[in-house]
């Protein structure tokens, strides 16, 4: 990397007067009324230079002497070290930070101590001991040197520098000894507790849910010190579920004074002024298809026949007009990077008066979008696109149930009432029986998983039902799939840097497991260690109408990696893309308002070298987003589970049926029918036996008996306690009988199987992920169902303990 930003300097800066030039001034300018150096500039400058400077010996340098640009450079400096593209040593030297010394990323703990270094530049993760862990917290963003290799063949790393903090508070629960508190965190990954001092604990009490700010971060001899600055209330009362997600996870909720200020400005109504120089759509009968309770409409849609396929407009709603480049408003989005939707509420990423207002696209009231009018062939092959400006005006704002009762039930009510909109939603529904069509034929993956939701009263959760998905939602689901790769592609054309959705094809570790348990079922995936998206899907159907086909299709799944954002174009392996971005919800993503500005950008005849990112921000940008999705993904589910325990309460000692839906060396993981819900069965509750676990085949087998539980297994279980404080349901077998999932091999093998045998409660286990995490639109599966991420580690196999253990209740 050195060598080549050497090469670049050399080839780019010329001598000007004395002075060196950026080649990248155009666009700083363009920014910043008081333009310094680009990044880049400066990181080839510390490349060419080849040690250490300081601030101010890189000021001297660039020639920078007024104070305003003085500052613009400290702020930079700071920035790029957030960023982990420079490291500041001890001395006040900054060093360049690359792949072959020094690795910036992010942090990944585990609840038992060590942790993970994942690069930013991509790679095999860093393995982190609990000695470098003793200084970090979860999500930190740190600079790491390669100081070996484990017995595992895994890299070590050695902190060098911690660049950004993920935590200045921490939400949990009060403890009280002598006189000094102690804040337990309520996210298990943060390991170290807070130390209160007896004149910072306030009026909290024992017991209590707290916000503590942090006075001093965590050090290798030395605690994290911190002050009580909130109580939240009793510990889990309820309600208090979101509350706590939301501030254990630092999800941003309050607007800052600035971007108060900046929309205070903003009206109702969009401006006749903005309207200018656009095309007009409001006589065309765009439509909304949204679900009953959405609130924000950020996406129309409209069909017509052609002589060649179909004319299909996507009108998306033009939030970039709105948020400008480097504004607060434009800050504060990127700080939160996504919207939050859980069960009871939404953490907006941009203030009501544009995700509500001026951005929604509500009927009958003039709005900016940004449209992609794509033209489909007979085999739903998009031949030509255009991406424009445009002002519109929805002629209806529909559901998906109303849609699917028109075009599938022929309700003549509603066919009456919408008459005048049924023939284009009759060419919608066969352009998508044609694109589906298509997507079968390209060999997108599509996973048959049921998606729940919680029906509240009075603010209690009353029963949890399943999410139905209709052609309706399907079909809204093609039309944003098929803008989203018109936009990738467009860009990847033009050469205009943009961030993608990519999608990595599996690991050679869990396609050789992969492999190894399709063998032991008779079964084979295409393609070997490099196998394609359709390989996966023409398996899927193969064993549709099996048995055991839930059984591989979680294997499946279990198998592949997550999607993230990133600037470089790698396809997206589970939807069979080469080329794959977000543009359909700007309003609730960041990556898709950077996706809309590279398309303006692109519209105005810009080129990459003048656009207003440069490749190392977009780099930086797809962490940042990719980080914020992580953050709402782990947010949602705490507040889930909580409400998922909170309602099983009251049903300890009933006894229902199930679903094996995990297995691990500690136990069974069981969806319970009917209610979406997953308790555990401890390996101590199961028969009077040792199990042994085998990881490739996902069973645990009885050493003694022979009995085996295998993902997939129905069984029968008992709620035997709900521990609020872990969000843990325990399970156990009704009347210690083995249920319905044991089974019983003809013969059984001396030794056991393959893995581990099973632990008792003191065992420290890795905790089952194997939860899927899929795109959704407003908390819905309706518009991009696709991404399917999952991202579970087999455990490692236990030792066998000599001393039999007398089994007990998990619960007890």
């Amino acid at each position: 990397m050195l060598k080549k930003l050497i090469k670049l300097f050399k080839r780019n800066h010329k001598k000007k007067g004395g002075a060196v030039e950026d080649p990248h001034a155009a666009r700083e300018a363009r920014k910043y009324d008081n333009p310094i150096p680009s990044r880049e500039f400066i990181m080839e400058l510390l490349a060419v230079e080849g040690l250490p400077l300081t601030y101010k010996e890189i000021a001297a340098r660039l020639e920078l002497t007024d104070e305003a640009r003085l500052e613009a450079l400290s702020r930079r400096l700071r920035a790029m070290e957030r960023d982990g593209q420079v490291v500041r040593n001890r001395k006040g030297g900054y060093c360049l930070v690359n792949a072959e010394d020094l690795i910036a990323g992010r942090v990944i703990a585990h609840p038992d101590g060590f942790g993970f270094l994942v690069p930013d530049e991509g790679g095999d993760d860093l393995f982190l001991g609990p000695r470098e862990m003793s200084s970090l917290w979860h999500g930190d963003r740190v600079v790491v040197r390669v100081s070996g290799v484990d017995r595992r063949g895994r890299r070590e790393g050695a902190l060098v520098e911690v660049v950004e903090r993920a935590f200045t508070q921490i939400v949990g629960r009060l403890r009280i000894d002598a006189g000094v508190g102690f804040v337990m965190p309520d996210n298990k990954r943060l390991v170290h507790d807070v130390v209160i001092p007896a004149d910072s604990i306030g009026d909290a009490r024992e017991g209590q849910m707290v916000v503590a700010d942090l006075v001093k971060q965590p050090a290798p001899r030395r605690p994290p010190v911190g002050r009580i600055v909130e109580v939240l209330g009793d510990h889990l009362a309820p309600g208090m579920e979101t509350d706590v997600a939301i501030r254990t996870h630092g999800i941003p909720v309050e607007w800052p004074e600035e971007v108060e200020r900046e929309i205070a400005k903003l009206g109702e109504q969009v401006p006749e002024q903005a309207k200018s120089g656009r095309e007009d759509l409001r006589d065309t009968p765009l439509v909304t298809i949204d679900g009953e309770d959405s609130r924000d409409f950020d996406d129309a849609v409209f069909c017509k026949r052609t002589s060649k396929g179909w004319r299909l407009l996507v009108a998306i709603a033009d939030v970039s007009h709105y948020v400008k480049v480097d504004s607060s408003l434009d800050q504060e989005a990127y700080r939160r990077g996504n919207s939050v939707y859980f069960p009871d509420r939404v953490v907006p990423m941009l203030p009501e008066i544009l995700s509500n207002g001026l951005c929604s696209i509500n009927p009958e009231v003039d709005r900016l979008c940004m449209t992609a009018e794509l033209l489909i062939n007979e085999e739903g092959e998009v031949y030509r696109s255009r991406f424009f400006e445009g002002v519109m005006r929805s002629h209806a704002r529909l559901t998906y149930n109303k849609v699917a009762a028109m075009l599938i039930d022929g309700d003549a009510a509603l066919c009456e009432e919408y008459a005048g909109l049924l023939p284009h939603l009759h060419e919608l529904y066969q352009l998508y029986k044609v694109l589906h069509k298509a997507r079968k034929a390209r060999g997108a993956i599509d996973f048959d998983t049921t998606e729940s939701r919680f029906v509240f009263e009075n603010g209690k959760v009353v029963s949890v039902e399943p999410v139905v998905r209709n052609d309706a939602h399907r079909l809204i689901e093609e039309c944003m799939l098929v803008a989203n790769v018109a936009a990738a592609r467009l860009l990847l054309r033009k050469k205009i840097p943009t961030l993608y959705r990519v999608h990595e094809r599996p690991s050679e570790e869990k396609l050789r497991d992969l492999h190894q348990f399709l063998n032991e079922q008779g079964l084979k995936l295409g393609g070997g260690m490099e196998p394609t998206a359709k390989d996966y899907a023409e398996l899927l159907e193969q064993v549709k109408g099996r048995p055991d086909a839930h059984v591989i299709q979680t294997v499946l799944l279990r198998s592949m990696m997550q999607a993230i954002y990133t600037s470089d174009n790698l396809g997206h392996f589970g939807l069979a893309f080469d080329a794959y971005a977000h543009f359909t919800s700007p309003i609730r993503r960041y990556p898709d308002l950077m996706v809309h500005r590279a398309l303006k950008h692109m519209i105005a005849n810009g080129t990459a070298e003048d656009f207003d990112y440069s490749e190392i921000q977009l780099a930086a940008l797809g962490e940042h987003c990719s980080m914020t999705e992580r953050r709402a993904d782990d947010a949602t589910r705490d507040a889930m589970d909580t409400l998922k325990c909170e309602f099983m309460l009251d049903k300890v000692g009933d006894v229902f049926g199930g679903v094996i839906s995990g297995v691990n060396s500690f136990g069974l993981f069981v969806e319970i029918n009917d209610i979406y819900i997953t308790g555990l069965v401890h390996v101590t509750a199961l028969d009077h036996d040792y199990f042994h676990f085998d990881p490739i085949h996902h069973k645990l087998t009885g050493e003694r008996t022979g009995k085996t539980y295998h993902l997939g297994d129905a069984i029968e279980i008992k709620v035997a306690a709900v521990n609020l404080d872990d969000r843990k349901i325990d399970l156990i077998l009704p009347d210690g009988e083995m249920g319905g999932g044991g089974k019983k091999p003809q013969r059984r093998k001396k030794g056991g199987s393959r893995g581990g045998r099973g632990r008792g409660r003191g065992s420290r286990s890795p905790k089952d992920s194997s939860a899927t995490a899929r795109e959704g639109e407003k908390g819905s599966t309706a518009k991009n169902k696709a991404d399917k991420q999952e991202a579970p580690q087999g455990e490692q196999p236990k030792k066998r303990r000599r001393r039999r253990r007398k089994p007990k209740s998990s619960g007890s």
